[in-house]
């Protein structure tokens, strides 16, 4: 039996409420399957455990982590204990670095049941693939001066390494699906990392001759994707562009409580990490009604990175029938709540056994 050990970190908020629901999923997921199996590790990194240690883990936080073959994160962030940008770089964002998830991923489709906030959405079904580790988020830059004298300099990193290295997953992706790839840019108002970002582009689409190419300025792609997002198959993005594009995916999707993420180290040196897009949702905690879509629709891309696309599918076809049944939580028009839908999600898994 093929077993994964997973890294459960449920963080902050509603994290610690739909972890423990996808984790549930997972395990029904299992006895479905047959030959595979999880091993799940808890650990308790989060706001509250920064108040009792003063940091978001500890000192061999990330050592204790390295050898997972995926980390299974809820959500990072409770501004009421810790400075937001304390959280962030304290846990998330040093597991992106240190652990080398130089790509992220992120899908949005219309889900069966699921009402979009758009007039006309039809069967859109794309995934943005957004550099996760230089770009615009660079740590490069500072302060200088004080008062009206002050000065703030942020320099964006863009290496053709890094570039190619993003540009060469989305079109190994868009092969796997409708071949076509959609470059973010704005070469037109920022002159020099946007026109490299363009030429690698095109040196990279050289490489694979049987996908179909664009690219499009920012501005006008999230136009686009408001107006006709079934164009769409794979969107490759900077950081910045990419974190802004999928954040619209998900609100086009009908809430970003169902939008799920992947942040993938290709090198297999360390763990990729999979989590929700929706962060800690203070103004629901402990209400009982928080999505667990999100949580677990990430848990079917876990599956993918490990090669299990055909029971990942499986579990993102149960949720559509779910969902299209109308077992909805609040946030997508419905009335049931986190446990309902986990519940429904689970039998209807057992009975595909």
């Amino acid at each position: 039996m093929k077993k994964l050990k997973i890294a459960s970190i449920p963080g902050d908020g509603i994290g610690k409420e739909v972890v423990p629901a996808a984790t549930d999923v997972l395990k029904a997921l299992s006895e479905v399957h047959g030959g595979l199996s999880f091993e799940f590790t808890e650990f308790p990194y989060s706001c509250e455990y920064y108040l009792e240690h003063g940091s978001m883990m500890p000192e061999d936080g990330l050592e204790r982590l390295k050898d997972f073959d995926s980390i299974f994160l809820g959500a990072v962030g409770n501004v009421k204990l810790v400075p937001d940008h304390v959280s962030l770089w304290g846990l998330l964002i040093k597991l992106r670095r240190e652990f080398e998830q130089q790509i992220n991923i992120r899908p949005a489709k219309l889900l069966k049941g699921v009402r979009s906030p758009l007039v006309n959405p039809k069967d859109f079904d794309l995934i943005v693939v957004r550099e996760n580790s230089e770009g615009e988020y660079s740590e490069v830059g500072g302060r200088i001066f004080r008062e009206e004298d002050e000065i703030a300099i942020q320099n964006n990193i863009f290496s053709r390494k890094g570039t190619e290295r993003v540009m060469h997953y989305a079109f190994d992706l868009a092969s796997k699906r409708n071949k076509h790839v959609t470059s973010a840019t704005k070469s037109n108002g920022i002159v020099h990392s946007m026109p490299f970002w363009d030429e690698v582009f095109k040196d990279v689409s050289k490489n694979y001759p049987d996908i179909d190419t664009d690219s499009q300025h920012i501005d006008a792609l999230s136009a686009f994707f408001v107006t006709h997002p079934d164009k769409f198959d794979v969107i490759v993005a900077s950081n910045l562009f990419g974190d802004i594009l999928t954040d619209l995916g998900a609100a086009i999707m009908g809430s970003i409580g169902i939008a799920p993420a992947g942040n993938i180290n290709c090198n297999g040196k360390y763990p990729s990490m999979f989590e929700p897009v929706h962060g800690s949702a203070p103004d629901i905690i402990g209400k009982g009604i928080a999505n667990p879509i999100g949580q677990i629709w990430t848990a079917k891309m876990m599956l993918d990175h490990h090669g299990e696309n055909e029971i990942g599918n499986l579990l993102l076809d149960v949720v559509e029938t779910t969902t299209a049944d109308g077992i909805l939580t609040p946030d997508i028009g419905g009335k049931h709540s986190t446990n309902e839908v986990t519940e429904e999600i689970i039998k209807r898994l057992k009975a595909k056994a």
